[in-house]
């Protein structure tokens, strides 16, 4: 950790400034915007403080170090990557679920790379982005697939069921790493059609 992610003063941690919901808001989408720019690497108190028109003392008191900060700024924007989906079929609720992450993949994936690294050097920073952004959709889509599996669309035993959600969430995080694009509605569309559907043993739609 380099010497500007830690308050300098030990007293700066010790009290807790008064900041409003709506302004702790706006530290946070600065922080989440930062990352996505730059990276966590170049992320620092001084570079959100300039953003935030505040005082880097300010920011010190409330959160006590960069890494604390990014993740109070993971738990306080804490969005639901899925909205709720159920159209009645598992096909239908697949097809609508990669709707949804082809949407947010160009705001969701640069965040995840952005912080992959460091998450993995720090226990409470993966906690958050987990609990953030990674949990919430695998619950999300595993219900799909459960749903599916109580309709008999598909066996209750079916072995790829249980990767569906690591596939869709995984094809987003990698194809920038392969291709240099998001991997947006089209791509995953035909992704869920032609990979995840008859792996499941559903038939793809028309084209």
């Amino acid at each position: 950790m380099s010497p500007q992610d830690v308050a300098p003063d030990p007293a700066h941690t010790t009290r807790r400034s008064k900041i409003t919901p709506e302004r702790a808001q706006e530290f946070y989408a600065a922080v989440l915007d930062m990352l996505r720019e730059s990276g966590y690497e170049a992320l620092t108190m001084e570079g959100v403080a300039s953003r935030t028109r505040c005082g880097k003392s300010t920011l010190y008191r409330q959160w006590g170090s960069k890494p604390e900060l990014v993740v109070a700024a993971l738990h306080g924007t804490r969005q639901a990557l899925l909205p709720h989906i159920d159209t009645g079929t598992l096909a239908g609720d697949l097809r609508e679920a990669v709707r949804a992450i082809g949407e947010g993949s160009g705001r969701d994936t640069p965040l995840m790379h952005a912080l992959s690294h460091a998450a993995l050097q720090s226990p409470e920073l993966l906690c958050a982005l987990r609990e953030a952004l990674i949990l919430p959709a695998l619950a999300a889509i595993d219900e799909m697939v459960r749903r599916g599996a109580e309709r008999g669309e598909i066996p209750a035993d079916s072995p790829a069921a249980e990767f569906v959600s690591a596939q869709l969430l995984g094809v987003m995080r990698v194809r920038p790493l392969l291709e240099g694009t998001y991997a947006d509605e089209a791509y995953l569309t035909r992704f869920v059609e032609n990979a995840v559907l008859p792996s499941l043993g559903l038939g793809a739609s028309a084209p």
